[in-house]
């Protein structure tokens, strides 16, 4: 998060030419905000897509879960000089556009297909984040 935030939203390192952003979500437990840096895939003005990939683990990650109780979020991006803090609102894709997404990002960053080969879960969750 130190990289991104001195790099207007560009951080190097393994995330080195992806699109990243840093999802500002609270603790479905806690009620605290939890910031976690996310590849997501963009086309245009329109939503994020945001991939609860968990590296292929076998669980969702603890940002899905809070997105799941508290759908109304932040992001934050940037354009390599200044980073914009965006409120956002969650939404878990059903199958049919999930699949389509979910392949669209597997094609641009090849890591995401071998995380869904990985996986023992039944699908990665994909959620769209439309801004408010």
């Amino acid at each position: 998060m130190e990289d991104f935030n001195a790099n207007g939203g560009k951080p190097g390192g393994y995330f080195a030419n992806a699109p990243v952003l840093l999802l500002h979500a609270l603790g479905a437990k806690s009620g605290q905000e939890r910031t976690q840096p996310l590849m997501y895939l963009r086309d245009g003005d329109g939503p994020w897509y945001i991939f609860a990939s968990f590296a292929g683990g076998p669980k969702n990650p603890d940002w899905f879960h809070n997105l799941l109780a508290n759908p109304d979020a932040a992001i934050s991006v940037g354009d390599g000089t200044t980073i914009e803090r965006v409120p956002v609102k969650a939404r878990v894709l059903e199958e049919g556009e999930r699949a389509t997404t979910y392949a669209e990002m597997a094609r641009r960053f090849p890591q995401f297909a071998e995380y869904e080969q990985k996986t023992t879960r039944d699908t990665i969750p994909v959620v769209e984040l439309t801004r408010q």
